[in-house]
């Protein structure tokens, strides 16, 4: 990829729910959800970022603020599903995540029988319930949601942004380029001037 190339893919940006609703990442933007999409969209404007957001992944941002909070970010995102029936994705990828989810089929397994030589007590329902979803879900795509982000990075070949390990993963596989929180925020501050990122969502 040329450096023309990596200019062109970062100007187009794929949002995923995680970098607003994981605590840890959000405050890079806000201290709270609305003044972090705030920030997300001041940010977009600034630095002439074409912002994408999967209609699933937009529909589940609207589960933890009211419609009128998201207002800014429906008018500056392009909010629609990813091309399913002509984007192609090559088949390599898709055996490999088979294979690591058969693998994580197996330790879910063993976490159920591990399970079974435990007493069936209340801490011992929740420490099956923690253990089985670690060993399920932890670092791997598993929701449409999470898919839909990386198909849509795939055909606007654009950057992801994201916290998600299995969106990292398989967005990585797929070539295309990562930025968590901080990444996005570094890359922000290397595009405007210092005053300009910290007026809207500023944490200072």
């Amino acid at each position: 990829m040329t450096e023309k190339d990596i200019k062109s893919s970062r100007s187009r940006v794929v949002l995923d729910t995680s970098i607003l609703t994981n605590p840890e990442s959000r405050q890079y933007f806000g201290e709270d959800l609305p003044s972090a999409i705030k920030k997300i969209c001041f940010l977009v404007q600034e630095c002439g970022f074409e912002l994408y957001i999967p209609s699933s992944v937009f529909k589940e941002l609207s589960n933890f603020v009211p419609a009128k909070e998201l207002t800014g970010l429906r008018i500056l995102a392009v909010v629609r599903n990813p091309d399913l029936y002509n984007l192609q994705v090559p088949a390599a990828i898709f055996h490999a995540f088979i294979h690591k989810l058969r693998q994580r089929v197996n330790k879910g397994l063993q976490v159920a029988e591990k399970a079974i030589e435990r007493d069936n007590l209340p801490e011992n329902i929740r420490w099956v319930r923690q253990h089985y979803r670690e060993a399920l879900r932890s670092g791997i795509l598993d929701s449409t949601e999470d898919l839909e982000v990386v198909l849509m990075a795939r055909e606007v070949q654009g950057l992801v942004l994201t916290e998600d390990q299995g969106i990292c993963s398989m967005a990585s596989d797929l070539g295309l380029e990562v930025f968590n929180a901080l990444d996005f925020v570094h890359y922000c501050q290397g595009v405007m001037k210092e005053d300009d990122f910290a007026r809207p969502g500023s944490r200072n």
